[in-house]
């Protein structure tokens, strides 16, 4: 959103009184009961009704001009982990920004109170009265939620507070990903003369995890093994998003070699079937110099000489 003061053609050190009147103007000019089917003017309203939901509240025009919160209302702190989030509404508690402002009084001032509910004789009275009020559908709200790998695979619920006011438990399926938008039907901004209300679009990142990589519905992780697992093989533990489980190691394992745990991945297919994750091998040796390991190996290789490369 540009900025609100631009928006309504005032001052940065304009009055409340005179963000009011310049707000009541547009209002007047640009309500799209007055300019029935045009998207462009409809959408120049919203605007111009969210910058006074901004500005028309002192507190928040205070926390506004103290670089508190952006011209969408979203505070300016990065994400928090597990969970922090930040979250933009066009206007407040309604799509209009009648909340917080007295915009209902201001519409009253205009059209009068049966036009503005869409009752009565229909339309708005400082209009003629001959038609009913359009029916406008209420902005979408959008909010982002942070989560880590472990939530997006298996799936949790979150509790988040939308800049309507609202409340709300946010089911986030297993199996999400980073970047994935959910909608929740009818939790954005209210209508306008009885309109449906818009949309919440909560929008997911997902932090970086240091132990998995997810590539698609797949999880890979990197695994260590000693010099003697490596060569004899035997059961090991791994780590896995649901938690550690034991695998056989195979004889003979080298560094690079890929093993595979099925159904250990993410979910997919409404969540009916999941990935696998796939254990990258790193053969370790021991840190501290080994004499005895040495002669060995040197007496081994003389007699057992093999290609690596």
């Amino acid at each position: 959103m540009q900025d609100p003061y631009k928006t309504l053609g005032v001052a940065k050190n304009a009055t409340q009184d005179e963000i009011k009147k310049a707000y009541r103007k547009l209002a007047r000019e640009l309500h799209p009961d007055v300019n029935p089917g045009d998207t462009k003017i409809e959408e120049r309203f919203k605007k111009v009704s969210a910058a006074y939901h901004l500005l028309g509240d002192a507190e928040r025009r205070k926390k506004y001009d103290a670089g508190e919160i952006d011209a969408d209302g979203r505070e300016t702190g990065p994400f928090g982990r597990g969970g922090g989030a930040r979250y933009s509404g066009q206007a407040g508690g309604d799509p209009f920004g009648f909340s917080g402002a007295n915009a209902e009084d201001i519409f009253d001032e205009i059209f009068g109170k049966a036009g503005r509910s869409g009752g009565g004789g229909g339309g708005f009275g400082g209009f003629g009265g001959r038609r009913q009020a359009e029916k406008v559908k209420g902005p979408n709200i959008s909010y982002e939620l942070s989560l880590d790998l472990a939530e997006a695979i298996i799936g949790t619920t979150k509790r988040i507070n939308l800049a309507s006011g609202k409340s709300l438990e946010v089911r986030i399926p297993a199996g999400s990903e980073d970047g994935q938008t959910l909608r929740l039907k009818g939790q954005g901004m209210t209508g306008m003369n009885g309109g449906e209300a818009g949309d919440a679009l909560i929008k997911l990142h997902v932090h970086p995890d240091k132990v998995f990589r997810r590539e698609g519905n797949d999880l890979h992780c990197d695994l260590a093994i000693s010099l003697a697992e490596a060569i004899l093989g035997g059961s090991i533990e791994v780590p896995t998003i649901n938690g550690k489980v034991s695998m056989k190691l195979p004889a003979n394992a080298n560094s690079g070699t890929k093993l595979r745990l099925r159904g250990k991945g993410a979910a997919y297919d409404r969540g009916d079937k999941r990935g696998d994750q796939y254990v990258h091998l790193t053969v370790k040796l021991p840190e501290d110099r080994d004499d005895e390991l040495i002669d060995f190996v040197r007496e081994w290789s003389e007699k057992h000489p093999y290609k690596a490369r």
